[in-house]
């Protein structure tokens, strides 16, 4: 029996999908991907007939996974993986001289950044905003060749280098009864509500065990928004610069309670000269919270 003949996928046909079955509404996914439902649907239904089977049912209370769409999804997400990484990778051999530094909320890399610019003033040197569970799939996926970021999180397939360690500290309101403390316990915190992360993998950076009965914050501002009404403490890295972007809140040192690791994550086999330089760069400048 002679083999199938190749099919011709649109990636942006297969992007389309799992916009769609991550989000399994087709309001939502469009707006995610700044489309309009009616060329949202159309795009699907050109996938399905590229593909040969249907991959989506549409119900009232938004959309499901055929069987068949069960079983694409996941050829689906590695094939625009591979994808990426081809580009990513044809790229950084087109231009030796680039390189993405990732980076997750409060930190600061600008030191490191400015003297890799320096020494290499040839390079093109960009800069990366990432969520904080983003670093390891960005690297993995060269969205970004390195990033300064926290533990804990999966370090196969990466070089990982601790920068310096951050204290803990309690997250409260200014007329909370723990405010102006020297320091605190975690027996000081039986009694009080502790913000629990919507991602079991978030509670992992308290350092801490998340307790229970505490609200969920989905973001940085929700935390802070749920502190500041009293609802609860947080347990965070002692970030410089909270009293400046909320005088309503404040920190109190929490001892007994193992530091944050602030890292460089890159890839393992990564050898290029940039990346290498940035690593030196970091070790000698970021050594702490500015």
């Amino acid at each position: 029996m002679s083999d199938s003949p190749p099919v011709d996928l649109d990636l942006r046909l297969v992007r389309c999908f799992t916009v769609v079955a991550e989000h399994r509404h087709f309001g939502r996914a469009a707006a995610a991907l700044h489309l309009t439902q009616s060329s949202l649907s159309r795009q699907i239904a050109r996938l399905e007939q590229q593909v040969g089977a249907r991959l989506l049912d549409r119900t009232p209370q938004g959309s499901t996974l055929t069987e068949a769409g069960e079983v694409f999804l996941p050829l689906a997400k590695a094939s625009l993986r591979s994808t990426a990484q081809a580009v990513s990778r044809t790229r950084a051999a087109a231009q030796p001289s680039r390189i993405i530094i990732g980076f997750i909320t409060n930190m600061i890399i600008t030191p490191a950044v400015r003297e890799l610019r320096h020494r290499h003033p040839d390079a093109e040197v960009q800069t990366r905003y990432l969520d904080w569970n983003e670093p390891r799939a960005a690297l993995l996926d060269h969205r970004v060749d390195a990033a300064v970021t926290r533990l804990p999180f999966p370090t196969d397939k990466l070089r990982v280098t601790v920068l310096y360690d951050e204290p803990r500290v309690v997250l409260v309101p200014v007329s909370h009864r723990l405010a102006g403390k020297e320091s605190v316990t975690l027996d000081d915190l039986v009694d009080e509500p502790r913000i629990r992360a919507s991602d079991p993998a978030g509670d992992a950076f308290t350092g801490v065990e998340p307790g229970s009965g505490g609200p969920v914050a989905k973001s940085i501002e929700d935390k802070f928004e749920l502190v500041a009404s009293g609802q609860a403490v947080a347990i965070i890295p002692a970030a410089a610069g909270i009293s400046s972007v909320r005088p309503d809140l404040t920190t109190v040192p929490l001892d007994g309670v193992e530091p944050s690791h602030v890292v460089l994550a890159t890839r393992a086999d990564d050898r290029s000269r940039l990346v290498a330089a940035f690593r030196r760069y970091a070790e000698a400048q970021l050594t702490g919270p500015t």
